[in-house]
């Protein structure tokens, strides 16, 4: 006689893969289908403040977290753009949210992994924005001025934190004016965490 397996290991062998997340607020995320209402600003400022920037590889007591380079965003969008609205701020500040779940990738891993990544990415920052009563996704002019202040603080971080040359940061990163006016400082992870919420909550109350 053949034996067989108990039903409740067939079941679980049957069962899809689990493809959400557990939150600390005790939301589950699913990463393939993405819910706004899922989605809590504490927890995006709870796992941004703990994923490194550059792998890690920064100078400094604490890792330069992507919490805070939101913030370093979010200060040069208003340098390049003083008037921009505050909706627009928000999407600025919530422009790397998506890696309070899937980490950050460096750019060139991401570039391997090619467009199927990037659509996942982009179905989970839908969710977010959406969440917070944005579009889905900003404005062809406003993602180009984001990603103009993403690249000048990856030059800032780059050359103060993560010991790129001058030669190296001009070939991969635009050098922006306005180096003089940031003196990088990685901050603990409580005190990103408290910093990224501070702004998200301004922002938020008048948007």
């Amino acid at each position: 006689m053949t034996a067989r397996a108990p039903t409740n290991l067939r079941s679980a062998a049957a069962a899809p893969p689990r493809a959400w997340q557990r939150m600390l607020s005790g939301r589950k995320l699913d990463l393939l289908d993405p819910s706004p209402l899922d989605i809590e600003v504490e927890d995006i400022a709870h796992g941004l403040a703990r994923v490194a920037r550059w792998n890690g590889q920064t100078r400094g007591d604490h890792p330069f977290s992507v919490a805070q380079h939101s913030l370093l965003v979010l200060d040069i969008v208003r340098v390049l753009s003083p008037k921009l609205p505050q909706a627009s701020q928000l999407f600025a500040l919530l422009h790397d949210a998506p890696e309070y779940v899937i980490g950050d990738m460096i750019s060139p891993f991401k570039n391997a992994l090619g467009l199927d990544y990037r659509a996942f990415e982009h179905r989970l920052a839908a969710a977010i924005h959406l969440r917070f009563g944005l579009p889905a996704d900003p404005t062809a002019t406003l993602k180009a001025l984001i990603k103009r202040a993403d690249l000048m603080s990856a030059y800032l971080e780059a050359r103060q934190l993560a010991g790129f040359s001058d030669d190296e940061c001009k070939r991969f990163f635009r050098v922006p004016p306005l180096e003089a006016m940031f003196d990088l400082a990685p901050l603990s992870a409580a005190e990103a965490q408290v910093q990224f919420l501070g702004a998200f909550q301004r922002l938020a109350a008048e948007t």
